[in-house]
């Protein structure tokens, strides 16, 4: 039985009875549509079909146009598909630092681009996005639908959020809300690290929710200005900020059982880091999803559509033209 995706477009149908009276009665004629020597080349000489049939072709291919943006298929039943897979949460830092541009083109872009080369690396992997300065926020809830991550990542909006200070607790609770289980859990950190020299809480915070944090560390030793409207921004006593890649929190990722990785220009890095991901996290919790064999049937109907619509427009009548200074 053949059943359709969108049926309700086929109500689009009964439009195409006023349309076919507009059309029967539509008198403009060919030779004020083309020039002359157009019309000659189109047309087919006493072989072309009659108005009357080439409105019949035209409706008809309208009829099956619409039949097509109905999607007509059959049902060829269910299939159950068993799946394993992987749990990760990213937390992007957005804080101010981040778009310090020591790196090309800053490290936030950085960051963005190598979570698009994660993704490409992580398979049978369910990815969760949490965004976080000095509050943190969900992006994206545990999903394996990597095309939203992506997009939901490169269009991150940092407006009405407060850049200033980056809370990395805040962003281990956030982290540790989306799995809502105590199984051991991954979290994937892209950072510069930002000013904090102590991470003795969060490595407890972590251990005791069994969070294991992998760092991505986005800057560079010599560091960057963070700039503002008015320039370069300064401190309290008028001196330029320079912001470097803080290393401390290389603790907060080995000493909750992760890694740290400096980012690099090579795409090899991040590899290396899903690996080591995946290493530790082999594939369980599987799920049997239930769904639904569709054959498709829509090409049959466009075929006819676009042949109908070709036969209609490029079968001309013969039109008799008569040159000037002729004799009838």
């Amino acid at each position: 039985m053949i059943n359709f995706i969108y049926g309700e477009l086929l109500w689009l149908l009964v439009l195409l009875l006023p349309l076919f009276y507009l059309l029967k009665y539509n008198k403009k004629s060919y030779e004020a549509l083309f020039a002359k020597d157009i019309l000659k080349k189109i047309r087919v000489k006493n072989r072309g079909f009659s108005k009357k049939v080439r409105n019949i072709l035209l409706i008809a291919s309208m009829a099956f146009m619409i039949i097509a943006l109905a999607r007509p298929y059959i049902d060829k039943g269910e299939i159950k598909i068993k799946s394993s897979f992987i749990n990760v949460v990213v937390g992007m830092d957005i804080s101010n630092s981040m778009f310090v541009d020591d790196v090309y083109p800053s490290r936030f872009e950085l960051a963005k681009k190598k979570f698009y080369e994660f993704l490409k690396d992580m398979k049978n992997a369910r990815v969760g996005v949490v965004g976080f300065s000095s509050q943190s926020f969900l992006v994206a809830p545990l999903s394996e639908d990597y095309h939203s991550l992506d997009f939901l990542v490169k269009n991150l909006s940092t407006a009405s959020m407060s850049l200033r200070g980056t809370d990395f607790m805040s962003a281990l609770e956030a982290s540790n809300d989306l799995y809502q289980t105590n199984e051991k859990k991954a979290f994937l950190i892209f950072t510069d690290g930002g000013d904090q020299k102590d991470f003795s809480k969060e490595i407890a915070y972590a251990k005791k929710h069994n969070i294991v944090v992998f760092v991505y560390a986005i800057g560079t030793d010599k560091g960057g200005v963070i700039k503002t409207k008015n320039g370069a921004l300064k401190d309290k006593k008028g001196n330029i900020v320079v912001v470097k890649i803080n290393e401390n929190i290389k603790k907060l990722a080995l000493k909750t059982g992760g890694a740290y990785m400096r980012s690099t220009l090579s795409s090899k890095d991040i590899a290396i880091l899903s690996n080591a991901i995946k290493s530790r996290f082999k594939a369980k919790g599987s799920e049997i999803n239930t769904i639904k064999e569709k054959l498709e049937l829509f090409y049959y109907p466009l075929a006819l559509a676009i042949l109908l619509f070709f036969m209609a427009n490029f079968s001309l009548r013969g039109v008799k033209t008569r040159e000037k200074g002729s004799v009838k």
